[in-house]
């Protein structure tokens, strides 16, 4: 039986067709894309249009495409995420002279619009406005405009009278970490602060988005410049400062210096023309007196030169030391051992400590600690010290108890630091931390060079000078320094620098606190006192007990540091 073929040929017609198909659908695909890119070109022609608008030639700014779509300078804030520093939108008030193809651009008279303007604006300057109009020239007339002002001044019916969008800075905080923040700008440009050291990562469009995390705490500051302002009140001080800084990290939990400013409308001086850029802190050096007697006593016993704190030193009111006399506030004895030097004060002691210690190990200690380079922090303007032009004996023996050297404030806290947190020297930083980022460091004192420390310095607020700084709880400890204010002519009695260098708890210190202030008056609120332990020791007394709690560190009368071993060693008096 013959199989049936089946045939397997397709018909040309239909081959046809197909093709026929196949040429539509490309043609309608081609024909969408042309609509697609059309509107593409279309609306980037529009944009680029209505940019132009806003910043060609009649706007107030000279921006370029890229500046004026890129996103907002990045935001500052503390270590819990509080805004310290951010980008608003706000609008100004532009004359367009060129507004109005007319030979006056203006409705109205200049001395109309004027007045006018002075209404919604009574800071302004009436002849400056009057000129400004006059001139025939586009110009800026004012920064940060309101919503409600904008209204007012349309309500006027100038065309010429216009409101571009700006990007302004905003300080929430206002004048609150002013040294540390800074401000920037009408170009844009930070200064001062972390505005100027972030400049760069704060303007970078990749990272505007993300904000910049300061190491500062927005409460701490705010406690330590409400203290701060008291002390320079009540003293009746020329200005100051005060840092508190993480023992452990090198944190700078909060800096503070007075006079301040405030970035959202910054200003160099003050109505009476005293300067407000001084940064008391990291910026400016003194010689800061007695608190350099811990460190004394730290390098005595760390290299071997004192191995019995027990033993004592011939004191008195005053003897002669390195070929040149020394004297004490007043005559503690014939004689002093380490506790009752510190407590007591006694440059008589310490100068004859840092006699035997010798210029080139009290030089080298004091290298290690910093003390021989710039304050380092990341702030710009930070103070070089001032240090003796050669290391001799008599040299040594000044500087032992703290005069001869200037430094600022900073370098001294980040020293203390090192005495009583095991003996690590770390730079200190306003960049916050990750945990367990801390730098390494270097060590600079044993152990139990710092243990002792400890001891000595809860010993002086517990018997000494710094009694006015143990706030009950947190087992403060430090040491008080009162220095007469050196300068190009010598040493001036009537004018001192008031210093408290503490740490806080002792048993386990994780704060250091330092206050400074300039030129204290003996007042009614300070007793009539001018010196440390009057004046700025208090203020820590004051602010520790405000802050302590907010790092997490709750008062606990059941601890302290043993000091028993040390107390029987001590007999009456004080110092300075």
């Amino acid at each position: 039986m013959n199989a049936i073929a089946v045939s397997t040929k397709i018909s040309p017609a239909r081959v046809q067709l197909v093709n026929v198909r196949q040429r539509l659908l490309l043609t309608a695909q081609i024909r969408v894309l042309l609509v697609a890119a059309t509107f593409a070109v279309v609306a980037l022609i529009a944009m680029i249009k209505l940019t132009w608008l806003g910043i060609g030639k009649d706007a107030p700014a000279n921006q370029t495409l890229d500046e004026a779509l890129k996103p907002p300078r990045a935001e500052i804030v503390d270590r819990n995420g509080v805004s310290l520093a951010r980008a608003l939108p706000t609008y100004a008030l532009w004359f367009n002279a060129n507004k109005i193809d007319e030979a006056d651009p203006l409705v109205k008279s200049p001395q109309e619009i004027a007045t006018a303007l002075m209404g919604i604006f009574p800071d302004e300057n009436y002849d400056r406005l009057v000129a400004t109009l006059s001139s025939g020239q586009s110009a800026t007339i004012r920064h940060r405009v309101l919503p409600e002002e904008a209204n007012r001044i349309q309500a006027l019916g100038e065309p010429s009278l216009q409101f571009p969008k700006e990007e302004e800075r905003y300080y929430p905080q206002g004048s609150m970490g002013a040294f540390v923040i800074g401000y920037v700008n009408r170009d844009g440009k930070g200064l001062v602060g972390m505005e100027q050291v972030l400049d760069a990562r704060l303007n970078d469009p990749a990272q505007r988005g993300t904000p910049a995390v300061l190491s500062i705490d927005a409460r701490v500051q705010g406690a330590l410049e409400d203290e701060l302002e008291t002390a320079i009140r009540d003293s009746n001080a020329k200005g100051g400062g005060g840092i508190v800084l993480d023992a452990d990290t090198g944190e700078v939990i909060s800096l503070a210096s007075a006079p301040s400013f405030d970035p959202n409308r910054p200003s160099i001086f003050d109505a009476e023309g005293q300067g407000l850029m001084h940064n008391n802190i990291s910026g400016q050096v003194f010689e800061l007196g007695s608190v350099f007697k811990p460190l004394t006593v730290a390098a005595a016993i760390d290299n071997g030169t004192v191995t019995d704190i027990a033993q004592r030193w011939p004191a008195g009111e005053e003897r002669m030391i390195a070929g040149a006399i020394v004297h004490d506030h007043k005559s503690y004895g014939a004689s002093l051992n380490i506790p009752e030097a510190l407590i007591h004060s006694s440059n008589i002691v310490l100068a004859q400590i840092g006699e035997d210690v010798g210029p080139e190990r009290l030089s080298a200690n004091l290298r290690s600690l910093g003390f021989f380079e710039k304050a380092y922090l990341e702030l710009p303007g930070r103070g070089m010290p001032m240090l003796p032009r050669e290391w001799s004996n008599i040299t040594t023996t000044r500087v032992a108890f703290g005069h001869g050297m200037s430094v600022t404030p900073l370098h001294l806290a980040s020293a203390y630091a090192a005495m009583v947190n095991g003996g690590i020297w770390r730079p200190a930083t306003l960049l916050k931390l990750e945990p367990g980022k801390a730098p390494a460091g270097r060590r600079i004192y044993k152990a139990s060079t710092s243990a002792r420390m400890r001891q000595l310095l809860r010993l002086i607020v517990d018997l000494g000078t710094g009694r006015s700084a143990n706030a009950p709880g947190y087992r403060v400890g430090g040491k008080t320094g009162t220095a007469e204010v050196a300068d190009q002519y010598g040493y001036h009695k009537d004018r001192v620098i008031a210093t408290f260098a503490s740490a806080f708890p002792m048993d386990r210190p994780r704060y250091v606190v330092v206050i400074t202030l300039v030129e204290p008056k003996a007042t009614t609120a300070t007793s009539g006192q001018r010196t440390a332990a009057w004046n700025a020791a208090p203020v820590v007394g004051r602010l520790v007990p405000r802050i302590g709690p907010l790092l997490g560190i709750m008062p606990d009368e059941t601890r302290d540091v043993d000091i028993t071993d040390l107390a029987p060693l001590v007999g009456s008096g004080e110092g300075e």
